[in-house]
């Protein structure tokens, strides 16, 4: 606990509380430092910190709260009642769990998108006459060139799959548009971006020697399939059919791209490669969003 009283009082000294407002502590006082605690000190708090015998470096939620738990204690000792109602606690928490979502969500590293060079890579190395490396193709060119997410080509695991939740057999459909074009369509059943019982669309055409359409023409050669069964599957040396399962893929995907040199390559990667590809061909960012079925254009941080 004495950590915590002497971050508090650091606090304290460095925006000039008086002692008359650190005991008792009112709710705004402890909401304020609770906060300051999680966070990332600025330039003027760490040139004061390295004259300070107390350092100061950010602390997790679950610190920040053994501070308070701290401070309460303090509190008691002193003969004063608990700082915090249980409201106080409440709202104390809510706020430290906004705010440890946008430090996570600032502090997570950018996904690097994969690139053509690395498709032709990951294509060059599979079997494709193999049932599970004709899978993993398919899967990767829809999620590249359909800017797909990775759990909309993969499920959790194997019994996982759920016809009304994952992609199957019956929900691609094939043809060609009034110019004669081949184009691919898969209906997803359940997507992250609709309301319950609607369906989303991907749209794919032709892509020259990368093309996802001749994919999902070799998916179904080599591995036949009712139309009950998961789209991407695979069968095992039974027969039995199986669904890709999501880290099976990336453990295969991220085994070639590393033996290229690449490293490896988070899922979402094949979604961010697709939209910088588009873009990449001056295809109009509204598009690529919508193609993309981004709600916003968030997806540019990657670009």
């Amino acid at each position: 606990y004495g950590a915590g009283i002497c971050k508090f009082h650091l606090f304290c000294d460095i925006f000039s509380i008086a002692d008359s407002d650190r005991l008792p502590a009112s709710f705004e006082l402890l909401h304020s430092f609770a906060l300051w605690a999680v966070s990332d000190p600025s330039l003027d708090e760490l040139a004061l910190s390295s004259q300070l015998s107390v350092p100061f470096k950010p602390v997790s939620i679950n610190v920040a709260r053994k501070y308070l738990a701290a401070i309460r204690a303090w509190h008691i000792a002193q003969g004063w009642p608990p700082p915090l109602s249980e409201d106080g606690h409440t709202r104390i928490n809510w706020s430290l769990r906004c705010l440890d979502n946008l430090l996570s969500s600032r502090h997570r590293p950018l996904r690097l998108p994969v690139t053509l060079n690395m498709m032709h890579a990951l294509k060059a190395t599979l079997s494709l006459s193999e049932p599970f490396d004709a899978c993993i193709w398919a899967m990767a060119s829809c999620a590249f060139f359909g800017m797909m997410r990775f759990g909309e080509v993969s499920v959790e695991s194997r019994t996982a799959f759920k016809p009304a939740k994952h992609l199957t057999r019956k929900d691609v459909f094939l043809g060609s548009d009034l110019a004669g074009k081949a184009y691919a369509r898969l209906d997803l059943p359940s997507v992250k971006t609709v309301h319950l019982g609607e369906t989303q669309s991907v749209f794919l055409v032709t892509q020259g020697s990368l093309c996802m359409i001749v994919a999902l023409q070799n998916l179904a050669t080599v591995i036949p399939a009712l139309p009950e069964d998961p789209l991407f599957s695979w069968r095992d040396r039974t027969g039995t059919i199986r669904p890709m399962v999501k880290q099976r893929a990336l453990e295969q995907i991220n085994c070639i791209m590393t033996a290229w040199g690449w490293g490896t390559a988070f899922g979402h990667s094949f979604r961010i490669g697709g939209a910088s590809f588009y873009l990449a061909k001056k295809v109009d960012p509204e598009i690529v969003r919508l193609a993309g079925h981004w709600r916003s254009l968030t997806y540019k941080t990657y670009i």
